[in-house]
């Protein structure tokens, strides 16, 4: 790789070049991802992806009369400084906070670029266009860090929605069946475990091993379920990781009290926590999958009460 001390004018004009190219294509690709979702953000990275056009142009026509038509090839991979850039755009459905923050990153070291490059150049005319390039690119870098604040309220709103949407379908909705899960299904091995043995010890491994299981066992059902291509509901992976990550958390919290060596102590504390998490599960349905509060209360309180009873009585027997 070279540094960029080692350029020359020549080659750094050919390099901006390519770099005006490359952003140019990807928020074409960003607009032509968001456009379904999100079609007024779409329209502004439409308006962006042009104005990286006029650049390249400008560019082209300035190397052209000062170094003739051959342009050497010479790209961001080539030379050392340039940030690793993550390719979201080829992610669906692309993530809007995601693309936001990315295409602030990028005009932000455009801009850097061309300061420093305008420092370099000897020739009055071409650090003359890398100065008015770098201010250009610094309202892009206030414009790419506003997205959606620039839209008007209706727009917003349709985007707003169309975010929380996805929002739900990719965290909320595997997260919340990995909680209900971890927190309803493994209470049957625990207390069971706790009252047939009295041995803390032996309820807190029980669910332990319950708990990863199940998390392991989830994670990989619901990373292949689909893979979101046509549900919109995002990586499988990401998908899985979430809801096996929540179904472990979900079995853990009340198995965590058996650390308590004295068993009624323990017993009372798991009883509150299975308490805590059977309001998080009716607040998150509640909040997020807009069920009434009072059915949520009830139907996950009810279904929790007789998993735990069902614990109870097999580990009584």
């Amino acid at each position: 790789m070279r540094t960029f001390e080692s350029l020359s004018e020549r080659e750094i004009l050919a390099l901006a070049i390519s770099l005006e190219e490359e952003d140019e294509r990807i928020y074409a690709d960003y607009a032509e991802g968001l456009r379904q979702d999100f079609p007024a953000t779409a329209t502004m990275f439409d308006g962006m992806r042009e104005e990286e056009s006029g650049h390249r142009r400008r560019l082209i026509e300035l190397y052209q009369s000062k170094f003739g038509e051959h342009i050497p090839l010479i790209r961001r991979n080539d030379v050392r400084g340039f940030i690793n850039r993550r390719p979201i755009w080829l992610t669906k459905p692309l993530r809007l906070d995601a693309v936001r923050k990315e295409a602030a990153t990028m005009e932000v070291e455009t801009r850097r670029f061309y300061e420093k490059s305008a420092d370099r150049m000897r020739d009055a005319s071409i650090r003359q266009l890398l100065n008015g390039l770098a201010q250009e690119e610094r309202s892009h870098e206030f414009r790419a860090g506003e997205l959606g604040e620039q839209l008007d309220e209706t727009a917003r709103g349709k985007e707003e929605a169309v975010n929380r949407k996805l929002f739900v379908l990719q965290i909320v909705q595997p997260g919340l069946a990995g909680l209900m899960d971890g927190s309803v299904s493994t209470l049957a091995p625990v207390f069971a475990a706790a009252f047939a043995t009295r041995n803390t010890h032996t309820a807190f491994a029980v669910g332990l091993a319950a708990s990863i299981g199940a998390g392991i066992s989830m994670g990989f059902a619901e990373a292949l379920s689909d893979d979101g291509s046509l549900t919109g509901r995002g990586h499988p992976w990401v998908r899985g990781a979430v809801c096996g990550l929540m179904t472990a958390l979900g079995g853990i919290g009340h198995t965590l009290p058996f650390l308590i060596g004295q068993f009624q102590i323990a017993f009372a504390v798991a009883v509150a926590v299975v308490l805590v998490e059977l309001m998080a599960i009716a607040w998150i349905r509640h909040r997020y999958m807009e069920s009434p509060w009072l059915s949520a209360t009830v139907q996950v309180i009810l279904g929790g009460i007789l998993v735990f009873l069902a614990g109870v009585v097999i580990g009584e027997s």
